[in-house]
């Protein structure tokens, strides 16, 4: 597992890390998870995989607890593993095990999945019961629609980094992430923006009203025991990040290298 961190753009300080499943096999090298996750969707291992994951997942969070550090932790799963009638009091009975405070865990579902979920209105209604969080991940490249948002108990809503990516010259990027922002909020979700890679995405996100941000600017993937590390030295660098001025948000501004910025 590697964990890339998710900050408040209010202030800078760590809310959230995502858990990233890592393949390094001898013979095929680094595997992506797009490769091997369907076939074990595939070939009936996704729940072992699922399984295996939220065990390390939890046992890092009691790890990084017994250093102070106390943050939420997002992992992905995939939609077969909701059609288990008892996956949530499975996921709960394994953070009461651990001691890990079901609040601390958000279950992420990419948008194309959302379809099929409609269906599954009960299981992921029991996981809120429980008070574990529920991201839409990769909005506004699938097929969802408002009224299947409006319908699922999400608590987040992550906005896919092809907006992100030309936010601070392209004013149709702007109108969008800036409307699903505002439509987040007004159905009292909280809108994040993934794969900000420049200080003047940053930025513009963060006049655009988004509440979280990750990305490769902020921090790559992390082994776990470089977090603690990572927000000490976040902490100093977060007020240059924001010190300059407002932008024009509309205006035609060119996006910053990573250059001194990259932690």
């Amino acid at each position: 597992m590697a964990y890339q961190p998710k900050v408040s753009l209010r202030d800078g300080s760590l809310r959230q890390v995502e858990a990233l499943v890592r393949w390094d096999d001898p013979e095929l090298g680094s595997v992506k998870p797009s490769h091997f996750v369907p076939l074990a969707e595939e070939h009936g291992l996704i729940d072992e995989l699922t399984l295996w994951g939220l065990r390390a997942i939890l046992r890092q969070w009691v790890n990084w607890r017994e250093q102070g550090l106390d943050t939420c932790i997002a992992f992905n799963i995939s939609a077969l593993s909701l059609q288990h009638l008892d996956f949530h009091d499975l996921v709960e009975r394994m953070c009461r095990g651990l001691d890990v405070p079901t609040d601390r865990i958000v279950l992420e579902l990419t948008e194309g999945a959302t379809q099929p979920l409609v269906k599954l209105m009960d299981a992921l209604t029991r996981f809120r019961i429980k008070g574990i969080g529920l991201a839409i991940d990769d909005f506004g490249t699938g097929y969802s629609s408002l009224m299947q948002l409006r319908q699922l108990p999400f608590t987040e809503v992550k906005i896919d980094q092809a907006f992100v990516a030309d936010v601070a010259y392209s004013r149709d990027s702007r109108l969008i992430i800036q409307a699903v922002t505002d439509l987040a909020h007004g159905l009292g979700l909280t809108a994040t923006a993934e794969g900000v890679e420049t200080i003047d995405q940053l930025r513009t996100v963060r006049e655009l009203g988004c509440d979280f941000v990750q990305g490769y600017l902020l921090s790559t993937p992390l082994a776990p025991n470089t977090l603690k590390g990572w927000v000490q030295k976040f902490r100093r660098a977060w007020p240059a990040m924001i010190a300059e001025e407002r932008l024009a948000l509309f205006g035609n501004v060119e996006p910053d290298p990573l250059g001194e910025w990259q932690i």
